[in-house]
């Protein structure tokens, strides 16, 4: 059973960062009913969805009935936002019992390059929503996941917080995977720039990876790929619209791929050129 499943209700989004590759996939919004389907096959494969992979899911117009789709089928909802809608989507988020965490990619503003608005503006925002989130129960998770980037911008990002906080939450002691905890079902994580796979790039030292392991991807097409970091589709299993589990997961490209990380010999080329997957090499 997976850990977790992102399935991208969108690939549509409102900012245009430099981290991220984008995508030259159609613009386009997986429907209720295709999110059902695509649910009813994900039951038993994993109790988590994470709406994430490229866009921002919310934008998307029937996120309340997705939510609702999701909790009726048993799955909690975890969701990753740059954090500019949140202000207008924030009872949306707060009555779904499904949602179970939220993430807000911080480092979209430094990303945007100025596009999301007033820094204030856009962090009392921000605050608002996580500081009530939070005290219902719902985890969050305040991302900065630049290191080396703009590190003023962050000092006044962490400043911010800490008022609002009454502490020095970059005093908070990190765990192993460099959350801090700044109180209850509240987090911040600092981690350093990836470089996202890509055709074109730079051969990585990669070896492992947990796509397929304890993740996958559904794009908003149905198309199922191996991670959350595969933008284009080019590693298609096959589509979760069209056909069941066994036939997408069960066939041979995906037992290809699982089989190469295993003898730590990635079996694709876009999986060695993978910058994030190196930091699974000690593990597996």
């Amino acid at each position: 059973m997976l850990s977790r499943v992102y399935v991208e209700i969108t690939d549509v989004c409102n900012l245009h960062c430099s981290f991220c590759p984008g995508t030259a996939r159609p613009p386009r919004f997986m429907s209720v009913e295709e999110f059902a389907r695509v649910a009813d096959r994900l039951r038993g494969h994993t109790g988590y969805l994470y709406f994430h992979l490229m866009g921002e899911p919310l934008l998307h117009p029937d996120l309340p009935a997705l939510l609702q789709a999701a909790g009726d089928r048993g799955f909690r909802v975890c969701l990753t936002t740059n954090g500019t809608l949140l202000p207008q989507a924030s009872q949306t988020l707060l009555s779904a019992p499904a949602l179970h965490k939220v993430s807000v990619s911080l480092h979209s503003f430094e990303g945007s390059d100025g596009a999301a608005g007033d820094l204030n503006a856009y962090l009392e925002g921000v605050w608002r929503f996580v500081s009530a989130a939070s005290e219902k129960g719902v985890l969050c998770a305040l991302r900065l996941w630049n290191a080396g980037g703009r590190e003023g911008k962050n000092r006044e990002i962490a400043a911010f917080f800490s008022e609002k906080l009454q502490k020095d939450v970059e005093a908070v002691v990190p765990d192993s995977r460099g959350s801090r905890t700044l109180r209850p079902n509240l987090f911040l994580e600092r981690a350093e720039k990836f470089d996202w796979p890509e055709k074109d790039a730079a051969l990585q030292q990669t070896e492992f990876c947990l796509g397929l392991r304890r993740q996958l991807g559904v794009l908003c097409d149905g198309t199922v790929v191996p991670c959350c970091l595969d933008s284009e589709g080019t590693l298609a299993l096959g589509n979760l619209l069209q056909d069941d589990w066994d036939t997408v997961c069960g066939g041979e490209r995906a037992r290809r791929i699982y089989e190469g990380f295993s003898r730590r010999e990635p079996a694709e080329e876009l999986c060695r050129r993978c910058g994030y997957a190196r930091r699974f090499n000690r593990k597996g």
